[in-house]
């Protein structure tokens, strides 16, 4: 009986050109498709100086933030829960006042972004100011 020789194994490739091009189709479609988002922010520039200062204004009120999220409203302590209420009661004395919210640079993001929201909310003047202090 004569054996038939067997074959050195058929190397089976797999072309991997119409993948990669697939591939690149389907890149350039979701870069194409893509929604790009632009987050907006705060507007941290101060205003505009005020053209002509009005002399029976009430004082500011100053609520400062240290970076121990301490907060004082007019140099008492409270707490930042609080200071809509503080702020209320002495705007209800002095209904023309407005907030200056006094930061230092290394106070903590979200509590001046609390207090900002909450003034802007219940319509309350606020601008933010520097702590001269945080400046070194």
């Amino acid at each position: 009986m004569r054996r038939r020789a067997k074959r050195a194994g058929d190397n089976a490739d797999v072309n991997m050109t119409p993948m990669l091009d697939i591939v690149f189709i389907l890149l350039i479609f979701f870069i194409v498709t893509a929604v790009f988002l632009q987050e907006r922010g705060i507007d941290m520039r101060p205003p505009p100086p005020s053209e002509n200062p009005t002399e029976n204004s009430d004082p500011a009120i100053l609520v400062q933030i240290t970076p121990e999220s301490r907060v004082f409203v007019n140099q008492e302590t409270t707490s930042i829960l609080r200071v809509l209420a503080a702020v209320s009661r002495i705007r209800a004395e002095q209904p023309q006042s407005a907030v200056v919210l006094e930061v230092f640079d290394k106070a903590d993001h979200g509590d001046v972004v609390f207090l900002w929201d909450e003034m802007k909310a219940n319509g309350i003047p606020v601008s933010i100011t520097r702590d001269k202090d945080s400046e070194n």
